[in-house]
């Protein structure tokens, strides 16, 4: 049975509590907190839970104190909104309702289990290694969020270990920082609104997609400790639990993508298992196999999956000195070599709810602001996401108030509109951006990019797909292109690719021109591996120079000794061992480290032969007697290419062994001689066998050359069709941000019509109540051309509806002054009123008034003159000064003094 909430004050009371009095009583001491000591070494990791409350928050922290375990092995830490100005009497009201021990916290309070912390009024709570830290707050009163602050701070403190709960409260405080402690595979809990005293804080928190559990306050400690029981903390090393549980996870990927259409598989496998560990604790699932049949018997427990897998954090300008380095640095040099007028084009994968493009989209416009550059810059911005529900809530333009505290009051004030529950984005920056569904590993990228803002996405792909995706980007972007990772992100072998631009902590690059060696670009639709290459292991990252060279000396010395040359796949030479100089020469031109460029020309056919026959059937292929040409001579040569399968580091690469062999003569000669002469057609035979092999081989090399050119016209092609692609897929993103623009042109339209029916009411009851009040009225604007009048004007001044726009100078009056143009000029020039009381031709009297016109802005915009009817008082004042002279002669001469 639910008890009626009764105020703070009631409580006081009727407990008899004692109050703090101002000159009267010292203000009671709080208890003394638990010293910051060292925690033990061995002391055993626990969860710390924060709880969020504000408007009603005392009913419900006591609600979910008493049913809380005092032994749970717990830690408590309450951040409720609390007046700065008073003494709180936090702790002790709830240490009634708890076993466990309640303080207020003092600066540097190591948090202990089985402990309950409050925050004390006017202060910041943070935490850092286990210890709480007290704060100044930073922002006014009304715009201090002190649960986001605290329950960011406790997600990236305590990771996995955190737990947010938020009960009842007005606005969106603590929304945020849930999303934080998601991130990081924390748990979230949230009141029931329905049982909340206020629903504010609860339902922000439900809307945003971000409840773990909901229930009522007393039902929420029960559920947390199911869910820590089901749930085994995880170190960052420690290996998968369960037995089998890769090919358990593969089935969790399959039944995703059969649903949603979107493949996982090359996903963290320790992120994807965090995720899926949270589920399971959260349904009691001891096992993943057990949780793999629950998907398959609950569809939309699969939906639910997809949504956890896709949480996002972001905000605004997220790492402050990359966005200044952007502005200050990489953007003026990107201008700098950009004609007058160009219009740039970026491109931000994973944009979640669209902070990280507004983002963008401010700081170009700064950077144009600061530069003052003469030519017409513009910037469009493909903004992307996985999560079609981010996109859309992205294309709204719209931010909770949370976003005052990311956003400094200048760019506040110039680039956002102040809005009831939160902040719309600026015209100017909201057309910059165009905003779409996208995968980045399955549909076509975007191309001919100036700007690619990739932040924080890499980390949760593997490093296959990190090393795919970056030439990836090198291919999107144009020359000179800057790209921006996230701080935990970095190139990896992809070095060559793009240069740092200042300090390399910012992950600032420029895009660098290709160089030899490079890896070709693989599509999004290479990305995904074939059913064969599904279980193979995946191959090694690219070595660093000094490993690679010790790793093919040790390979060669084990197994060759002459001349040879490492390559990739592709032919690039990777390292030389040996004196090669006989059989490979640098080619003419542009320096091409291409084992086939290098080849002397006797040997290229029959090299490249057997090198791709060396990589079709994973066997040693050797082309004997092979004729080089050296220091004028002729050299035989037997050439040896093998694919290598170890080791580990070399795997994939092959290796080319040149090994100098007798020729034909050289073999005669170390023969017994014979008796046999050799006859004069003998060598004529001879002779026309040589010129039918080197016609064969000029055959083959023009065969060769021949199939390097369709090979060349044929990854042309492939490019081109890959662009068209791309380009198919920019104008569907085009058609859908239409048709978003369509609907807000719709909206426009609605409130226009509104705004018109309301103006339309508005002069009617202007018109109304001029025409009640029985004065003459005549509006002038400040070329004293009629802007308005009264149908009572048209009596005195000889007004018709088509005289509106013509000067009142051109008019006729029954006025008896000529100088009414000239009053209003003298109220225009001096903004002093003037009344007069005037006569007409037929006998009438009129007060005319002649003030300013006065806009809402208090911009004077013209004059009004009103004529007030004074005909009777003119009469009745003509008649007492007729009567007034008769009386006095009736009357006599008064009688002088005695």
């Amino acid at each position: 049975m639910h008890l009626p909430p009764r105020s703070l004050k009631a409580e006081i009371v009727k407990k008899k509590l004692p109050v703090a009095k101002p000159a009267a009583k010292s203000a009671p001491k709080a208890p003394t907190p638990h010293p910051a000591a060292p925690a033990p070494a061995l002391e055993r990791p626990f969860p710390i839970v924060g709880l969020g409350a504000s408007a009603g928050g005392l009913e419900a922290l006591e609600q979910f104190l008493k049913h809380v375990p005092p032994a749970s092995g717990l830690a408590f830490v309450i951040v409720q909104h609390l007046d700065p100005a008073h003494v709180c009497i936090m702790a002790e009201l709830l240490q009634r309702s708890t076993p466990m021990k309640v303080v207020q916290v003092a600066d540097r309070t190591r948090v202990r289990p089985d402990c309950v912390y409050v925050i004390p009024p006017n202060k910041d709570l943070s935490l850092l290694h286990g210890v709480l830290h007290l704060l100044e707050p930073s922002g006014s009163r009304g715009l201090r969020l002190p649960i986001d602050f605290f329950f960011r701070s406790l997600a990236l403190d305590q990771r996995e270990r955190s737990v947010g709960v938020i009960l009842s409260g007005m606005g969106s405080d603590g929304t945020q920082g849930l999303k934080a402690i998601k991130e990081q595979a924390g748990v979230t809990l949230v009141q029931e609104p329905k049982s909340a005293k206020f629903d504010g804080m609860p339902r922000s928190a439900i809307d945003a997609g971000l409840a773990d559990v909901v229930a009522a306050a007393e039902a929420l400690p029960p559920r947390l400790l199911q869910y820590l029981q089901h749930v085994p903390l995880l170190s960052e090393a420690e290996p998968l639990p369960e037995a089998g549980t890769e090919s358990q996870l593969q089935k969790v990927i399959i039944l995703l993508r059969q649903q949603t259409g979107h493949d996982f598989s090359l996903y963290k496998p320790n992120t994807l298992y965090r995720r899926l560990e949270r589920r399971m604790g959260l349904h009691q699932l001891p096992k993943l196999s057990a949780y793999v049949r629950y998907l398959r018997e609950n569809p939309q427990e699969v939906e639910l999956l997809f949504k956890e897998l896709l949480i996002g954090v972001t905000s605004c300008f997220r790492d402050p000195a990359v966005w200044e380095q952007l502005r200050d640095e990489a953007l003026p040099a990107l201008l700098a070599n950009r004609a007058e007028g160009h219009a740039l084009r970026a491109w931000v994968p994973g944009c979640s709810t669209g902070e990280e493009a507004c983002s963008l989209a401010i700081v170009f416009q700064e950077a144009l602001t600061q530069l003052r550059r003469r030519g017409n810059f513009s910037l469009q911005i493909f903004a992307t996401d996985l999560d079609s529900g981010a996109v859309a809530k992205a294309r709204q333009g719209f931010f909770s108030e949370h976003i005052a505290a990311e956003v400094s009051p200048e760019r506040l004030n110039r680039f956002f509109i102040k809005e009831e529950h939160g902040y719309g984005l600026a015209k100017e920056i909201r057309e910059r951006i165009i905003f779409a569904p996208h995968n980045l590993i399955m549909d076509p990228p975007f191309t001919k990019l100036d700007l690619l803002c990739c932040r924080n996405l890499l980390i949760y792909l593997t490093p296959e797909l990190q090393q795919k995706i970056l030439p990836l980007f090198h291919y999107s972007l144009n020359p000179g292109g800057v790209l921006l990772l996230g701080s935990a992100e970095s190139l990896g072998s992809s070095t060559n690719l793009f240069a740092p631009i200042g300090s390399p902590k910012a992950r600032v690059f420029r895009r660098q021109e290709s160089v030899p060696g490079v890896v070709p670009v693989d599509f999004p639709s290479a990305f995904v591996p074939s059913p064969t290459t599904l279980n193979a292991p995946a191959p090694a990252p690219a070595l660093a120079a000094h490993s690679l060279q010790s790793q093919a000396e040790q390979w060669l010395l084990q197994h060759h000794t002459p001349a040879a040359v490492l390559t990739n796949a592709q032919g690039d030479i990777l390292f030389i061992h040996g004196r090669t100089g006989r059989y490979l020469e640098p080619a003419a031109g542009k320096a091409n480290w291409n084992l086939f460029a290098m080849a002397r020309e006797e040997l290229g056919y029959a090299l490249s032969e057997a090198f791709h026959k060396a990589r079709r059937q994973l066997e040693p292929v050797t082309a004997r007697g092979l004729k080089a040409g050296a220091n004028g001579g002729t050299q035989f040569v037997d050439v040896t290419v093998q694919l290598l399968a170890a080791p580990e580091p070399l795997r994939g690469m092959l290796v080319v062994l040149f090994m100098p062999v007798a020729g034909p003569a050289t073999a005669a000669r170390r023969r017994p001689a014979k008796a046999a002469p050799h006859t004069d057609r003998a060598r004529e035979l001879e002779l026309e066998l040589q010129q039918a092999r080197e016609e064969v081989q000029g055959t083959r090399e023009e065969m060769q050359t021949s199939q390097e050119e369709l090979k060349s016209m044929n990854e042309e092609l492939q490019s081109t069709n890959e662009e068209l692609q791309s380009t198919n897929e920019e104008l569907t993103t085009s058609k859908e941000e239409m048709q978003s623009l369509n609907e807000e042109l719709q909206t426009i339209n609605a409130e226009l019509q509104a705004k018109v029916e309301a103006l339309s009411t508005a002069s009617n009851d202007m018109k109304n109540l001029l025409n009640s009040t029985q004065i003459a009225t005549v509006f002038l604007d400040s070329e004293l051309q009629v802007r308005r009048f009264t149908e009572q004007a048209t009596k005195i001044i000889k007004l018709i509806p088509g005289d509106v726009g013509r000067p009142v100078t051109d008019l006729a009056s029954d006025l008896l002054h000529p100088h009414l143009a000239a009053d209003a000029r003298e109220v225009l020039r001096t903004l002093v009123p003037v009344e007069k009381a005037l006569a007409t031709a037929d006998g009438r009297w009129f007060t005319m008034r002649v003030l300013p016109y006065r806009t809402i802005d208090n911009r004077i915009d013209g004059v009004v003159i009103t004529f007030t009817d004074i005909t009777g008082a003119k009469k009745l004042e003509a008649e007492l000064r007729a009567v007034a002279p008769k009386s006095t002669a009736l009357a006599g001469p008064r009688p002088g003094p005695a």
